[in-house]
């Protein structure tokens, strides 16, 4: 790709009493190291002793310790970690601390509070409810909850259990769940009545056999704890890519967990005295990461289930200021929704609580960015930016409290991951855009793909050896600063929420008056993304109908802005559908190399539908 015109100056510097209190100056000091280059150098050059030490930094109960942190006989795109060690993860979530661990509040207006000792008793309650029900070591259980406290509860109760906690977007509509199910080979699905959103109940149980809902009030408050191995699975999460079924990313007790709590501490810099409140939904990896993250740190986490701008366009900073929210997660998709309304609402809130941002869920505009830092944070605090993935565990590059900001930029790769930018020979590169890759193992790893180790393999680890490709174009700056420019394959990005281009085209092509179908992202200011869909029919059909069946078969987040009906689409000899050429037509752009084309006319098409 050509040149990336950086641009940006820094406009934000930590103080020295930051510095000197953050996570990672702790940590440097306590393991003799004098800088944070030196920390990442180590921390990807000695995988062994920076993951060892991390797991003791987290206090990691273990019922057996593990011989060895890691073993790579089986090559670095398969490694095992904490190699005979036993535990389960909850053990270290759920231990007994006299303080807060999960705040709550409703659209309708509804608050709670569960300290962890209240916490660990419902998880209790609800592990004996699930063995009642002849689930237990290894069963997969899907949740299908809105971000409730019982949601919390129904996830930990999963894994102190032994089963595979499953989770599964709230807004999804049952097509999407089933399929999920269905793949995962699941015993159970936890779920409630439904939500409100806007003031209206939204119906959320399906019409199942296998559903359960949260009715373990009356079960026993003690409950044993099945100890499994460190690297078993407990947690089964789909992410959707450009070709096929979604995958099925596998994560285990030593893994998942470990990593976000690492990034939690190292890169978003939260204390045990903080609150974390991070916009986000229990199917998406960052409900998971929110959950594990605060309470491996001893934090406490803030729920939100509602509209952050029902009933008024302030409701998101009335609950920082009620609920003393000191770190907030957001995407650039909020902020530029909430941006619309000007000032006057984050002018109407006492936000002296906050202490720090954290982003997430698609690349920034520096506008968005700027009013954030500016008018939310009055120029003072820091945007911690993350990216990473549902298979990385959290992020691979970070903003952190020690290095100075520029907008939309990344301070760089988290210790422990030993990130690159590299170009198409797979040669590192600086100041230019290219693949973003890995080249070392890390213990949030994906262990791979449920039932598909193939798959796994050919898309990370195919295009060079024992390198992981992400699938992010990124480059570097004469700073050091990192940034991510959007994905280099298909996947399409709405709101934060990833969704492969062939489960919408299957949606469509399940219509009867539908023959072909394909699907791109294009961009959109709100949401980053937008779903625009190309479809030829073998019958009449309206848009609005396609429309709306994608949203009732993936659900409404998926909604796409627009469907088009053209005679042909692009396809290659081997009848591949070429939807970057697809892309760049509907945009104007420069199709490229067409050369592989069968049919070249169908391009024309394509634009005739601007």
């Amino acid at each position: 790709m050509s040149a990336f015109d950086f641009g940006g100056e820094i406009v934000w510097r930590p103080t020295p009493e930051l510095i000197a209190q953050s996570n990672l100056t702790g940590f440097m000091r306590r393991h003799g190291l004098a800088s944070l280059d030196e920390l990442q150098r180590r921390s990807t050059t000695d995988i062994t002793w920076f993951w060892d030490t991390m797991l003791r930094e987290l206090d990691i109960q273990f019922d057996k310790p593990y011989t060895r942190v890691v073993d790579l006989a089986g090559g670095i795109a398969t490694p095992s970690w904490c190699v005979g060690g036993e535990m389960n993860i909850v053990e270290s979530c759920l231990r007994d601390r006299h303080k807060i661990a999960i705040r709550y509040e409703s659209e309708p207006g509804e608050v709670r509070t569960l300290t962890y000792t209240e916490l660990r008793r419902e998880v209790n309650r609800a592990a004996n409810y699930l063995r009642s029900a002849g689930l237990g070591r290894g069963h997969v259980i899907g949740v299908f909850m809105p971000m409730t406290p019982e949601c919390v509860v129904a996830m930990l109760a999963i894994i102190k259990i032994g089963g595979i906690f499953l989770p599964l977007f709230s807004g999804f509509g049952q097509p999407a769940i089933h399929a999920r199910l269905s793949d995962a080979g699941a015993k159970a699905i936890i779920t409630g009545q439904g939500f409100y959103r806007r003031g209206k109940f939204v119906e959320m149980k399906p019409k199942w056999d296998l559903v359960l809902t949260p009715e373990w009030s009356s079960c026993g408050d003690e409950a044993a704890t099945e100890i499994t191995g460190a690297d078993e699975p407990m947690m089964l999460i789909y992410t959707s890519g450009t070709t096929g079924k979604p995958k099925g990313a596998v994560h285990t007790h030593c893994g998942f967990p470990v990593k976000a709590a690492q990034d939690m501490a190292h890169g978003l810099d939260l204390h045990a005295d903080e609150t974390l409140f991070w916009v986000t939904d229990i199917g998406w990896m960052m409900g998971p990461w929110l959950v594990f993250g605060t309470l491996l740190l001893g934090a406490t986490m803030m729920l939100y289930d509602g509209a952050l701008d029902y009933p008024g366009p302030d409701r998101l900073w009335s609950l920082v200021e009620r609920h003393k929210v000191t770190a907030l997660g957001m995407s650039p998709t909020l902020v530029r929704a909430l941006l619309k309304h000007g000032e006057e609402p984050v002018r109407a809130h006492d936000l002296s609580s906050l202490r720090k941002f954290g982003s997430t869920g698609e690349p920034w505009n520096p506008d968005p960015w700027l009013w954030l830092f500016n008018v939310v944070g009055r120029g003072k605090l820091p945007i911690i930016n993350y990216s990473g993935g549902t298979e990385i565990s959290g992020g691979i590059v970070m903003g952190n409290v020690l290095t100075p900001m520029k907008p939309c930029a990344f301070s760089g790769p988290l210790p422990g991951m030993a990130a690159d930018v590299v170009d198409e020979s797979g040669r590192s590169m600086r100041e230019e855009v290219g693949e973003l890759v890995i080249r070392q193992p890390w213990i949030g790893m994906t262990r791979g793909f449920w039932r598909d180790r193939q798959r796994y393999l050919d898309t990370y680890w195919s295009r060079w050896p024992d390198v992981w490709v992400h699938g992010d174009w990124a480059a570097i700056d004469d700073d050091g600063l990192w940034y991510i420019l959007g994905r280099s394959d298909d996947t399409i990005k709405i709101a934060g929420k990833r969704v492969g281009p062939a489960e919408v085209e299957s949606a469509l092509v399940g219509h009867s008056a539908v023959s072909e179908a394909a699907a791109i992202g294009v961009p959109d200011d709100v949401k980053g993304e937008a779903l625009v869909c190309f479809c030829v029919l073998k019958q009449p059909v309206t848009e609005s109908e396609l429309m709306n069946r994608v949203a009732a078969e993936l659900g409404k987040a998926f909604k796409p802005r627009a469907v088009k009906f053209v005679s042909d689409l692009p396809k290659t000899r081997n009848a591949k559908i070429m939807r970057r050429v697809i892309r760049a037509a509907f945009l104007g752009a420069d199709t490229g190399d067409v050369s592989s084309l069968e049919n070249p006319a169908a391009v024309e098409a394509i634009r005739a539908v601007r």
